[in-house]
């Protein structure tokens, strides 16, 4: 059996905090052979920088996945190029650089880590359609290798989207992780064809806050309507997923367990020439 351990989206620096006070006890814990962690949020929750995604690797995180957020980094637009561990959507236009799948052995299986984004009320524009993307994939990869295992990670903010992705893909691959609302979903399955599914892996950060960021600066700007910067959140540290394990002889999952892991993150001191600024891991 294959595990494989999909994070939830790493917020700021909590986010990174958690993943060293936790991540090696929680692999450690399930048996993981892979690691899967939606990263598009690692800098300041918006976006992923370059030294962000190295340290991120350095760290135990084996794949790194993303959304709209993806290139808010400027650095992110040549880096990803250069890089196997960050993969960007699938259905991109074919000139955005980066990779849109990986293919990993594990355990003398092929497997294919693919990264899709939804159509569904995200704001990105000119996308090709996910279902049509992911149809023509995993046609083109079932031709150079028959017997691959096919993993998805469908990062949508439509929960309806998601479940009609399930239902497209049962059969054709292993898993259909959802990513985007950074909320811990509680429908995980297995379909009767072998396909784990959950709507949302959750979070990787602060769980008391508003999707990873501090509550007072969000009821700020939902009540004044201005533009004010959302600002990192350090209050109990957690992290969530999902762990899929995977038959290996037969390409079916057989199970598919949340994930919710309490861990102690604490702000960094800031050293004297990086007082103002947020933009570092460490």
């Amino acid at each position: 059996m294959v595990r494989i351990l999909f994070l939830g989206e790493v917020t700021g620096r909590p986010g990174f905090t958690a993943i060293k006070a936790g991540l090696a006890s929680l692999k450690e814990e399930y048996g993981i052979d892979y690691t899967v962690a939606n990263a598009e949020g690692m800098t300041n929750g918006f976006g992923i920088g370059r030294q962000h995604a190295i340290q991120l690797s350095k760290s135990g995180i084996d794949l790194m996945t993303g959304g709209e957020k993806l290139f808010y980094k400027v650095d992110m637009v040549d880096f990803i190029g250069h890089q196997s561990f960050i993969l960007r959507p699938a259905n991109y236009p074919p000139a955005c650089p980066g990779k849109s799948f990986r293919i990993v052995t594990l355990k003398d299986r092929k497997f294919a880590f693919i990264s899709l984004q939804g159509n569904a009320l995200l704001q990105r524009q000119n996308l090709q359609n996910a279902f049509t993307t992911i149809d023509s994939l995993l046609k083109k990869l079932a031709e150079k290798e028959p017997q691959i295992i096919p993993v998805v990670q469908f990062h949508a903010a439509a929960t309806a989207e998601k479940k009609t992705m399930m239902f497209f893909l049962d059969g054709r691959a292993a898993a259909v992780i959802g990513t985007h609302t950074k909320v811990l979903s509680a429908d995980e399955t297995v379909t009767d064809k072998g396909l784990a599914y959950i709507s949302d892996n959750g979070r990787v950060g602060s769980f008391m806050s508003v999707g990873g960021f501090d509550p007072e600066t969000e009821i700020s700007k939902l009540r004044s309507q201005l533009p004010l910067r959302s600002q990192e959140c350090w209050n109990d540290g957690i992290m969530q997923g999902v762990v899929v394990t995977i038959d290996e002889e037969s390409g079916r999952s057989t199970a598919i367990e949340r994930v919710s892991k309490h861990v102690t993150i604490r702000r960094p001191e800031a050293k004297p020439d990086e007082k103002g600024s947020d933009d570092t891991a460490e």
